[in-house]
């Protein structure tokens, strides 16, 4: 029986360290980070109530003991939210995603904006010829994740692909919440090709995803700093309309045209 509170809870505790929360620091330690007693402690519950926890005994606890928990080890409020979703009765998987036909009319009518849609796997469902330009990898049918971690080329592409992959992990544990068998079959192939996943997926960070700055060492458009943004579109399955654009005036602005161009001669 999977234990995803307890993994999510060892986890976040092995990255606390006694001095992070006013703790005297004994000298040489057998753990990393809190022992179980130390996060107890801080939380305000038993040692033995925290281990049965951890150890997936017990997987009932109160929201009053979750949020003392979240307190202790610091987690921010996706972090927090997170936890709570883990503590939370199973819920059914989602229905097969289907993009609607008016969001795939709408890209296709910007020339100058890449934009694609991918579901909370990262699978790109629909695209546009703007984007497919920018990365082949904006490609109906490609994975985004896979493609970051077992690319070589995606990752000559872009300039900050260190936290692109941090968040990219951190933003399918967002995504997934506790519904890790959904991407079983995609963690399974990057665990067993990507050691930077392996570490990164160990972390159990929770970032949900959100618009940022994409930096882009293009073969034709040069350096490439383009603003995405990421729209949820209303539905019974979680798809995300992701959309580029540069600052006006710029010469990001400009290469984007003069790439957009190319698109629409070739």
């Amino acid at each position: 029986m999977d234990n995803l509170l307890g993994d999510f809870l060892r986890a976040r505790r092995e990255r606390v360290s006694p001095a992070d929360v006013g703790l005297p620091d004994s000298g040489r330690r057998r753990v990393r980070g809190l022992r179980r007693e130390e996060l107890a402690l801080l939380a305000g519950i038993s040692s033995d109530y925290y281990i049965r926890l951890e150890q997936g005994r017990d997987q009932n606890p109160s929201a009053q003991v979750l949020d003392a928990l979240a307190r202790a080890l610091g987690l921010d409020e996706p972090s927090r939210r997170h936890l709570h979703q883990l503590a939370a009765p199973a819920q059914p998987g989602q229905a097969e995603p289907r993009v609607p036909a008016s969001i795939v009319e709408l890209i296709s009518t910007w020339p100058t904006n890449p934009a694609y849609v991918q579901d909370r796997l990262t699978n790109v469902l629909a695209a546009n010829p703007i984007a497919a330009a920018v990365s082949p990898n904006y490609t109906t049918g490609r994975n985004l994740l896979r493609a970051v971690f077992l690319d070589p080329a995606e990752r000559d592409l872009r300039r900050d692909w260190d936290q692109m992959a941090a968040d990219g992990v951190a933003g399918l544990r967002a995504a997934l919440g506790p519904d890790l068998d959904a991407a079983a079959e995609l963690v399974d192939d990057l665990t067993a090709g990507s050691e930077r996943f392996r570490d990164l997926w160990a972390r159990h960070d929770v970032k949900p995803r959100t618009g940022h700055l994409v930096r882009f060492r293009h073969p034709v458009a040069g350096n490439l700093d383009l603003h995405s943004d990421k729209l949820d579109i209303p539905g019974p399955v979680s798809l995300q309309l992701v959309v580029f654009h540069a600052t006006p005036g710029t010469r990001d602005a400009e290469a984007l045209a003069s790439l957009a161009n190319l698109v629409s001669a070739s």
